[in-house]
């Protein structure tokens, strides 16, 4: 499995759809923020959580079809499916090398972008915590998508349909803990509840996507 991760992080990054595709995304969505809602420091400082994780959020949608979608072109999910590994541990690799492809780098740059829109020192630690801890859970939830899409012609748009409402809850507790953050409230029942989404996505959902890239294959 480990040999999976490493294959799926080389592909990626030789692919060029990872880690830069997701950034420049991230980056115009926080650059594009400014000129819609205008210049004022105290507004954009109090919808920065919301942007910053909506941002973080729909960056992650990007590359989300491709995380099966050339495994099952060119043959090789067959072989995996078949393979002695579990299919639910190549679903979890799958998972991992999305998340680090593109959650890890959002995660590591959104302080920088939070600057850009006047977000709230206070806020920063927060930030980076809340991101650490929900992006695994968007991109096993992702990953669970991808396996119900796989093999469909133009599932990209299916599948943001079906993703983006499991997103939610993570969005919501996301931005809560930066909101609270900023404003020097308590962020644990925030955090505590982001962290329960990504341990019962972690934990449930490789078994849904390794069930439905089953039924998918036949």
């Amino acid at each position: 499995m480990i040999a999976l991760l490493l294959r799926d992080l080389t592909l990626a990054i030789r692919a060029g759809g990872g880690f830069g595709l997701a950034l420049t995304f991230f980056l115009i969505v926080v650059v594009l923020v400014p000129f819609g809602v205008g210049p004022d420091s105290t507004i954009l400082s109090a919808i920065a959580p919301g942007i910053l994780w909506v941002g973080a959020l729909l960056a992650c949608l990007l590359s989300l079809d491709r995380i099966f979608a050339l495994d099952h072109e060119d043959g090789s999910l067959d072989l995996l499916a078949t393979a002695p590994i579990p299919l639910e541990g190549v679903v979890a690799m799958k998972a991992a090398a999305h998340w680090v492809t593109t959650g890890l780098p959002l995660t590591l740059a959104a302080p920088g972008l939070g600057m850009l829109l006047s977000l709230e020192p206070a806020a920063f630690r927060w930030l980076v915590l809340s991101l650490a801890l929900g992006t695994p859970a968007l991109s096993m939830i992702g990953a669970f998508g991808a396996a119900l899409t796989v093999g469909l012609k133009r599932g990209g748009l299916l599948l943001s349909l079906l993703v983006l409402p499991l997103y939610v809850p993570t969005l919501i507790f996301g931005a809560e803990t930066v909101a609270r953050g900023a404003d020097g409230m308590a962020t644990a029942t925030p955090l505590m509840m982001l962290a329960a989404i990504t341990l019962a996505a972690v934990a449930l959902l490789p078994f849904a996507a390794a069930a439905a890239i089953r039924i998918n294959l036949r």
